[in-house]
C-alpha cells in the first residue's frame, strides 16, 4: 500500500462534515459543543443531513469533505455500489453495534416473539413480510440476514427490504407499512417507548463488536489535506472520550435532544445509549480501522450476495479503505490551543 501523504495548506473554508441523527453521531456533535475541533486547530460546519444515501453522494460529489457513515458505505463507494464509483477511505472508527431488530406490536399479538415464531407466522403470509433498513449497503441489512437466516427465514423470498431513512422508521411501523426495522438508536427505543413495536434482537447478539460508524472521506481529501484530516481525527477521538465516560451521559442526551442534532425525547435517548456503549470506549482496538475490521465487512457483502464481482476485491483493498495508518499518525497529534468553550 502506498502512502501519498501531504502537507495542507491552510483551509479557505471551514471543513463541512455531515452526519444522521441518531445517538452513535455523539462524538461530532459534542466535540462542536466543547470546542473540540478548535482546540485541534481545525474549522468545522457541522450539517445533519437527512439518510445516508444523502451523507454518501454528498462526499462523492464533493458537497461534504467528511461524514459520520456507516461502514460498508466506504466500500460501496469505492467500489461503485449503488453510485458512481469514487475511492474514499476513512482513518477512524466511530463506533461498534449499536443496532437492534424491532418488530411491530401487530406481530406480538399474532404470537411472535422470536425467529421462529416469526417463520411460523411469515408461513401464512400470501405476501413477504416488510422490512426497513436505512441504507442497502450496511451493517442493519447484514444482521437481518443474518438473524433471518438462523431463524429459516429467506431474505427475498420471506422478507422483502425497503430502505427508509433512520427517523422515518418508527412512523412508518406504527403506519402499518413495516413489519419491522434494524437500524441504530434512539429509533428502536422511539419505537418502543410509543408502543409501536419490540425489540427481537441487537446487534451484539448477532455480530458481537461489529464496526459499525466510521469518518468517511473521499481519497484525495485525506491526500491534500492531510494534516485537516488528522486533526479532525485527533478532536473525534477526544470528543469519543468524553462521550465513553458515565458521568457525562446526562450532558451529552441534553445536548443531543436539541432540533439541530437528533431532535428526539431524553427517554429515548437515554435507553437508546445502552446499546451503543461500546462504541464509546477509549481504547484504541475500538477505534482503530483495522484490517479485522475491514475484513469482516467484505465477508459480510460477499455472505449477503451484495458483491456481484468479487473480483473487484484486490489484495490490498482492506488496507488501502481501512487506513490504520492515517489513524497511528492522528493518535501522536498534540492539540493546537489548550482552551476550549463550554456547554456551561
Amino acid at each position: 500500500m502506498q502512502s501519498h501523504r501531504t502537507q495542507s495548506k491552510p483551509a479557505a473554508r471551514p471543513l463541512r462534515l455531515g452526519f444522521v441523527p441518531l445517538c452513535d453521531c455523539a462524538p461530532l456533535v459534542m466535540a462542536q459543543e466543547l470546542g473540540l475541533f478548535e482546540k485541534h486547530g481545525v474549522r468545522v460546519h457541522l450539517r445533519r443531513e437527512v439518510g445516508w444515501a444523502t451523507i454518501r453522494d454528498k462526499i462523492i460529489y464533493r458537497e461534504l469533505d467528511a461524514a459520520h457513515a456507516l461502514a460498508p458505505m466506504v466500500f460501496a463507494a469505492t467500489f461503485g455500489l449503488g453510485s458512481v464509483r469514487a475511492d474514499c477511505l476513512t482513518g477512524l472508527v466511530l463506533s461498534l453495534e449499536g443496532n437492534a431488530v424491532t418488530l411491530s406490536q401487530p406481530l406480538w399479538q399474532e404470537g411472535v416473539r422470536d425467529g421462529a415464531t416469526l417463520r411460523q407466522v411469515a408461513s401464512r403470509r400470501a405476501e413477504p413480510l416488510v422490512f426497513g433498513i436505512p441504507f442497502l449497503y450496511s451493517c442493519h441489512h447484514f444482521l437481518l440476514h443474518a438473524w433471518l437466516g438462523l431463524s429459516g427465514l429467506v431474505p427475498n423470498r420471506d422478507v422483502r427490504f425497503v430502505v427508509v431513512p433512520p427517523p422515518q422508521m418508527p412512523t412508518n411501523l406504527k403506519a402499518g407499512h413495516l413489519d419491522g426495522f434494524c437500524a441504530g438508536e434512539p429509533w428502536n427505543s422511539v419505537a418502543v417507548l410509543a408502543g409501536s413495536g419490540w425489540r427481537v434482537s441487537c446487534s451484539r447478539e448477532i455480530a458481537p463488536r461489529h464496526p459499525e460508524k466510521v469518518l468517511m472521506v473521499r481519497s484525495e481529501f485525506a491526500a491534500t489535506r492531510a494534516e485537516e484530516h488528522d486533526r479532525l481525527i485527533a478532536a473525534l477521538l477526544e470528543a469519543c472520550r468524553f462521550c465513553a465516560a458515565p458521568e457525562n451521559r446526562e450532558r451529552i442526551i441534553e445536548t443531543l435532544g436539541e432540533p439541530q442534532y437528533v431532535n428526539a425525547p431524553a427517554s429515548a435517548l437515554r435507553a437508546g445509549f445502552d446499546g451503543v456503549r461500546e462504541g464509546m470506549e477509549v481504547n484504541s482496538d475500538t477505534h482503530e480501522p483495522s484490517i479485522g475490521k475491514a475484513a469482516w465487512i467484505l465477508d459480510q457483502f460477499l455472505k449477503s450476495g451484495l458483491l456481484p464481482n468479487p473480483a473487484v476485491i484486490s489484495r490490498g483493498t482492506a488496507a488501502d479503505v481501512f487506513r490504520a495508518d492515517i489513524f497511528q499518525n492522528a493518535t501522536r497529534l498534540k492539540p493546537r490551543y489548550e482552551e476550549t468553550h463550554s456547554l456551561q
